[in-house]
């Protein structure tokens, strides 16, 4: 899940000059421990100065804002205030930037170059003309007057195709699902259609071209939206209405059973890298899986999760009232490190902790929406997914279907593959955007042959 990420203590920055415009493109890595993980600065030339924006291809982040940027006596400067971070870089007679990043009193060398990094070539994604009908549709979510734009994709223009929806994971997602410099959901949606399946995708609420905030929505408002896409679907002539399926990626996993939980007209689910465990559970096996990755030590691993483990109790105290719980946070914060962490790194860290999204994530037990599903489910995750990992995962679905009426449930862990179902070699995020493969062969697969089942 990429909105949980590594909360607040690895982001990055950074940028550079060329001659003395330093207009452009400027990438860069910063190596913490043994993640890499790539930055892109574009630079822009204004009245007064420079703007800049900055992109981490590793993370699927893109276009995020550069509170301030100064280039004089060929020093750059720049600064995100409100996530506490900085970068200083002096430029260097081969025109790169030779400089520092800063975060949390902790400084990492980072060298910036100018130009874009080549491209690693992404050769499952199609190429137009299709050999099926895309159409471009909007649709609304009447209940709160927002309006969904998407692609339906059909193996015919005519005929009458059973269908999937597809469910983006956390975080901002157009419908491609892009991330890492990937595109998962147009190279799904054209597999299953190739093989006459018809697809929706569509953009996240406030993304793309479909209209809506965003920034305040939660986990239930998206299955609404889920909802209002089953709906389309039932009035258009192509669709076999009794065939309509769902397919979640990540915090898309959650998403489905909770609109499979109360509709009917669900015939069946896949369940891609979806979660099982309550939010603050996972959010804290997921922060000491990459951290362990990234080289921290055992000993304090263990005082991190102690310290978000009590954060995440706040959240989870529902007498404690919504508007109260930023400054409880902020109050807690203070009393776990002092002065060690900078006002507007706690800032940025409480406001994250208090959004909308999160107090419902952290809240929200997956298990209570799955146990009410009746129709088949396929649940599948990578062996090395370390973002919604597999064990617990699976191991969770399991122990609820077993307990549950559904008998139609099939659990499986595809091995070698991560979190975005590529064949990969750690399961690190910042493999993500290096590996060629978007998704693996093994797991598009596994889906459709299970889905040919479904619909007969």
């Amino acid at each position: 899940m990429q909105k949980i990420g590594l909360l607040v203590f690895v982001m990055f920055w950074s940028l550079s000059a060329f001659a003395q415009d330093i207009s452009g493109i400027w990438t860069g890595k910063l190596q913490v421990q043994e993640t890499s993980l790539r930055l892109v600065f574009t630079i822009s030339k204004t009245d007064s100065g420079y703007s800049s924006t900055m992109d981490s291809p590793d993370q699927g982040a893109k276009g995020i804002p550069v509170t301030s940027t100064s280039f004089e006596n060929s020093i750059l400067k720049l600064e995100i205030s409100n996530a506490g971070i900085t970068y200083e870089g002096t430029l260097s007679e081969s025109n790169t930037f030779v400089g520092s990043f800063k975060q949390g009193g902790q400084s990492f060398p980072m060298v910036l170059t100018f130009g874009e990094e080549e491209k690693v070539p992404r050769p499952q994604e199609p190429s137009k003309p299709y050999p099926y009908h895309s159409e471009e549709v909007k649709f609304k979510n009447e209940a709160v007057a927002i309006e969904l734009a998407g692609t339906l994709t059909l193996p015919q223009r005519r005929g009458n195709f059973p269908v999937v929806v597809l469910i983006s994971g956390s975080g901002p997602q157009n419908r491609d699902e892009e991330l890492a410099g990937h595109k998962p959901f147009l190279v799904l949606a054209d597999f299953l259609t190739r093989n006459g399946i018809a697809v929706l995708r569509f953009d996240d609420r406030g993304v793309g071209e479909s209209t809506g905030d965003f920034g305040e929505a939660t986990t239930q408002d998206f299955a609404a939206d889920v909802q209002a896409a089953i709906d389309y679907l039932q009035q258009r002539p192509e669709i076999n209405t009794s065939k309509i399926g769902l397919i979640g990626h990540s915090e898309g996993g959650i998403v489905a059973p909770i609109v499979a939980s109360t509709n009917p007209d669900v015939a069946f689910m896949v369940l891609m890298a979806g979660s099982s465990l309550r939010g603050d559970q996972l959010l804290l096996l997921q922060k000491a899986k990459i951290e362990r990755q990234m080289g921290i030590s055992d000993p304090l691993i263990e005082v991190n999760q102690g310290i978000f483990d009590g954060a995440y109790k706040l959240i989870l105290d529902r007498s404690i009232a919504q508007s109260d719980l930023k400054e409880k946070l902020s109050d807690y914060f203070t009393s776990k490190y002092g002065p060690a962490l900078p006002a507007n790194q706690k800032a940025a860290l409480v406001g994250q902790l208090s959004s909308p999204w999160m107090i419902e994530f952290v809240r929200l037990d997956p298990a209570d929406y799955l146990s009410k599903v009746n129709c088949p489910v396929l649940a599948i995750n990578g062996s090395k997914d370390i973002q919604v990992p597999s064990d617990e995962n699976l191991g969770r679905i399991k122990a609820v279907f077993e307990e549950s009426d559904n008998s139609e449930v099939s659990i499986k862990e595809l091995a070698g593959l991560n979190h975005l179902f590529q064949e990969c070699e750690t399961g690190a995020t910042s493999e993500y955007s290096t590996i060629e493969q978007t998704i693996s062969p093994i797991a598009l697969n596994e889906i459709l042959d299970w889905v040919k089942v479904q619909v007969k």
